[in-house]
């Protein structure tokens, strides 16, 4: 393969985790006002709002948790291309799905076929990343990863925020569907992954057939061993946190703060902003100042540090910078994660990353069942309890020894 044709395949793997992050992105910051009136439309007690946020953020995840392994084998067996297109397919289905609904029952329905099809395309492109790339090069595609999956962040909320506080007023009911103003940043989301589902079917090439592999004795023992599983504990405590932090944020800056969706979709931005820039930073020049452990264990306190002192600052500017400081935590642990994890092994890569994306998910689900839960005892709980879990989870980095050879 040339390098022309190289690039070409990157890019488009990139601009597959880029459509369908964006998709997430714009959800975060409209989700408690669309949950709300919804869940006012459906006449149902106020006090439970929260709690379906919670619900709807964790239900997309566990339908992730439960496919993504079947989505890794079957990519596995079949190439990458076939398992990234059902995901764009079932991507666009469900933007379509919930910019129409009209009540919490479809938004639930939406959700769940989203984490059923879409649990593909993460790990399976960054699989794909892994099929073409050298390992001395693995790093640093997947911090481009990274950046692809954060810029989705950026621009989702910005997009999210300005398409659902804009002066299009319409309403359209089609059956059990309706079309308003709030149906507009799904379907802008929907018309984009139908667009890249296009490109990506004519002109993403499959990798390499990989036969499906043999689970031997040796590589079970080898891919659970002590490194890997504690890759696996911190790869799932950093993402506990990240989610549990979103869910509480949307519903913190909504009725803590009076922020409106707009100043949401700002903090989100500026968190996925961050983690954009630093990720290849951290990838590409990283080492040269710290080994992959002292990275992760900085990455690690900082963020920490910065949720634990985060709901004691009601200033917005001050409330941002604190975002900036926990994004950049997270710039210097998950690229590092990521990698380690893809060089484990050659043969089982897919089936490595899937099992990491699953361990992803599961801290996907509980952490804003966890973060709703405890916001009902006051603000300060999940920002406090997440920091400290954190700053506990460094301790795990005493047995990250390198596998053997």
């Amino acid at each position: 393969m040339d390098k022309k044709e190289k690039l070409n395949r990157i890019s488009l793997i990139l601009l597959s985790l880029f459509v369908v992050m964006l998709g997430y992105g714009i959800l975060l910051p409209t989700l408690p006002y669309y949950t709300e009136r919804l869940a006012l439309k459906d006449n149902l007690d106020t006090d439970l709002i929260n709690f379906h946020i919670g619900l709807l953020t964790s239900i997309y995840p566990l339908f992730q948790l439960i496919f993504v392994v079947v989505w890794g084998k079957l990519s596995d067996r079949y190439g990458r291309k076939p398992v990234i297109i059902i995901g764009l397919i079932g991507f666009v289905i469900m933007q379509l799905l919930t910019g129409l609904a009209t009540s919490l029952t479809m938004l639930y329905i939406a959700r769940i076929f989203g984490g059923i099809f879409t649990s593909s395309v993460i790990p399976v492109s960054n699989a794909y990343l892994s099929d073409i790339t050298s390992e001395k090069r693995r790093t640093k595609i997947m911090a481009w990863s990274g950046v692809a999956i954060s810029s989705g962040v950026i621009f989702g909320p910005v997009i999210g925020g300005f398409l659902s506080q804009s002066d299009l007023h319409f309403e359209y009911a089609i059956g059990q569907l309706h079309l308003g103003r709030f149906s507009t940043p799904f379907l802008f989301a929907a018309l984009l992954g139908f667009i890249v589902l296009v490109i990506v079917v004519k002109w993403l090439k499959n990798s390499v057939r990989v036969h499906k592999f043999t689970i031997q004795k040796f590589t079970f023992r080898f891919s659970f061993s002590q490194y890997f599983l504690v890759l696996l504990a911190l790869s799932f405590v950093i993402q506990f946190v990240v989610t549990l932090f979103e869910t509480v944020f949307s519903i913190y800056g909504k009725d803590e703060l009076g922020f409106n969706s707009n100043q949401v979709g700002i903090g989100f931005m500026l968190c996925g902003s961050i983690m954009a820039v630093l990720q290849p930073v951290f990838a590409s020049y990283g080492e040269k100042i710290l080994s992959t452990k002292k990275q992760i264990g900085f990455g690690l306190f900082i963020s920490g540090i910065s949720l634990i002192v985060f709901p004691f600052f009601k200033n917005e500017f001050v409330v941002y910078g604190l975002i900036v400081v926990f994004a950049a935590g997270g710039a210097m642990v998950t690229p590092n994660l990521l990698s380690a994890v893809s060089l484990l092994s050659k043969t089982n890569t897919g089936r490595n990353i899937s099992i990491q994306s699953s361990t992803n998910s599961i801290g996907q689900i509980l952490g804003p069942i966890l973060g709703t839960w405890l916001v009902t005892g006051g603000f300060y709980y999940p920002f406090l309890i997440s920091g400290s879990i954190i700053l506990v989870a460094i301790g795990f980095l005493i047995f990250l020894k390198k596998p053997p050879i």
